[in-house]
């Protein structure tokens, strides 16, 4: 079938996180023609505006993939929901607008693995670049970029007591959470202005659209790069009815994420033959990494009812409460409709044999069994940790050669013994958080995982009872210069030309936090990379 063909230098797949900074970077320059393909729609969604709207797009086939896991032997056979956004700003526009940048050993561990150029020094000029911190240029922040990152709008006393009693239990009160290479509680800062999202499509793409030179195009699905020999050299894709082709004269640029970038490269013939194989996909290049090493942060929700707090559970179960609350947001864009999913954070050590902090805790006043159903008809808030740095592995692979075919996730859970271990510390230091004195006047009580779980083997199947996602996939196509890479250190993709991975894929560990500014970090390098290459 013949298809529409159109000449950029640039296509890019995905305008996530990652995409919609390379699309402003790249299209900076005017003689530079970019195609930014987007498989979803537009980002001109209410819910999508609107901090708790999160609530209403996970799930939501208009601004989710809805993708789910293979069943987990280390949840006890579940499968889990896997949200992956699917709308201009990707899962920016979906996620928990939760701004970590990790740790200094997390960029350094990824230099030492082989990838000159990513140590922490060099990686923080990119951090800096794209933020506008509300507290000004201190300490390691940056000013003046396009992501607004600011303080949260709302006040907990329940959150405070818990604060205080992490800091009874030697984890101390900080003012800012950004950075995880030291102990310490405070509030997240999140990436809002005044009481809004600030998705990456806000940030980055909606200033770039007025320039002639940056083609925008949803609805558009990629179906797999194109290649004349081994060279990329555009992408084939579908919109509506319309079968197209663009040709990348300069770089074919996958930003389709952990998931999407290393289906699309197995569909387009790289990946490990085997798997290409028994899909009947012939074979362009063998790339055993490919969909290999996937990582993500496993949450223990640990579930505390409490008396005498004011919890959203009972804020919420009323007309006047709910009243009260969207009244607060109109008037002062603030309030639980402002709200991240989590709020308090800390970051703490499962051992003293850690050297720094390898636990994250996501904390909120309110409670449910899973995400998406309602909470619980009592006061209770949830503490739920997670282990920064997991051992497991899991993968990613396509299940056919149609990508319109959800892939099989297989994210491994706790299936590392370390990982086990580490899940039991966690339980028995949120245990001890919680019976310090700041939180006893509201008598907590333990109602998940429940305190029947007591030695490490019971500990470590309670923690696959409450374990659940925190949306933090990376490193399907991990780069790196041993024969499991995918890229290498410039994110160019091994054993082709023309064709970059740039989004969360690449990471080769996990960083020790949320992953979303790490990704706009690696766009923001990325897009340095490949401007200075076309200049030679």
């Amino acid at each position: 079938m013949n298809r529409e063909t159109a000449a950029y230098d640039y296509v890019i797949v995905g305008a996530g996180s990652a995409g919609c900074v390379l699309a402003n970077r790249l299209s900076a320059d005017p003689r530079t023609r970019v195609l930014l393909l987007e498989a979803g729609g537009k980002d001109d969604y209410i819910w999508v505006k609107i901090p708790v709207g999160y609530l209403y797009c996970i799930g939501n086939p208009r601004t989710d993939w809805r993708f789910k896991t293979e069943a987990q032997d280390g949840l006890g056979g579940r499968a889990l929901n896997y949200p992956r956004g699917r709308v201009l700003g990707g899962c920016s526009s979906i996620n928990g607008m939760i701004y970590v940048r990790g740790q200094k050993r997390d960029y350094d561990q990824w230099r030492q693995l082989g990838n000159p150029g990513w140590g922490s020094d060099d990686v923080l000029p990119y951090f800096r670049k794209s933020e506008d911190f509300a507290g000004g240029a201190v300490g390691e922040h940056g000013v003046g970029g396009e992501l607004r990152v600011e303080g949260q709008r709302l006040h907990w006393p329940l959150l405070d007591a818990i604060r205080d009693a992490a800091d009874a239990a030697g984890i101390v009160k900080r003012d800012d959470m950004t950075f995880s290479d030291v102990p310490g509680v405070g509030y997240f800062s999140v990436t809002q202005r005044s009481g809004w999202r600030l998705s990456a499509a806000t940030a980055f793409l909606r200033p770039a659209l007025r320039r002639p030179n940056l083609t925008v195009a949803t609805g558009a699905h990629a179906e797999r790069v194109v290649f004349e020999g081994k060279r990329a050299v555009g992408v084939a894709y579908s919109q509506g009815d319309a079968r197209k082709h663009a040709r990348a004269d300069g770089a074919v640029i996958l930003a389709a994420g952990a998931i999407g970038s290393p289906q699309l490269l197995e569909v387009s013939g790289i990946g490990d033959a085997a798997v290409l194989g028994g899909l009947g996909i012939p074979v362009l290049h063998h790339a055993p990494g490919v969909g290999a090493n996937l990582q993500d942060h496993l949450q223990l929700r640990c579930i505390y009812k409490v008396t005498g707090a004011s919890t959203l559970n009972e804020r919420i179960k009323t007309i006047f409460g709910k009243a009260a609350i969207g009244l607060e947001y109109m008037l002062f864009r603030s309030g639980p409709m402002s709200m991240a999913p989590s709020q308090l954070a800390a970051f703490a050590h499962s051992s003293p044999a850690v050297e720094t902090p390898d636990v994250q805790y996501h904390i909120q006043p309110l409670s449910l069994d899973r995400f998406g159903e309602p909470l619980h008809p009592f006061p209770a808030f949830t503490i739920a940790p997670c282990n920064l740095r997991p051992r497991s592995r899991g993968s990613v692979h396509a299940v056919s050669a149609d990508t319109r075919d959800a892939p099989r996730i297989h994210p491994n859970y706790l299936s590392d013994p370390e990982d086990r271990r580490v899940a039991a510390e966690c339980l028995r230091l949120t245990r001890r958080i919680v019976a310090q004195e700041p939180l006893a006047r509201y008598a907590p009580r333990e109602h998940a995982p429940g305190l029947q779980f007591q030695n490490d083997a019971e500990l470590a199947a309670a923690a696959g009872q409450v374990g659940a996602t925190i949306f933090h996939p990376v490193g399907t196509a991990r780069m790196g210069q041993d024969a499991e890479a995918v890229v290498d250190e410039r994110l160019r993709v091994r054993g082709v030309e023309g064709l970059r991975v740039i989004d969360a894929s690449v990471m080769p560990t996990i960083p020790s936090g949320n992953t979303n500014a790490p990704t706009m970090m690696i766009a923001e390098k990325g897009a340095a990379m490949l401007i200075e290459d076309a200049r030679r």
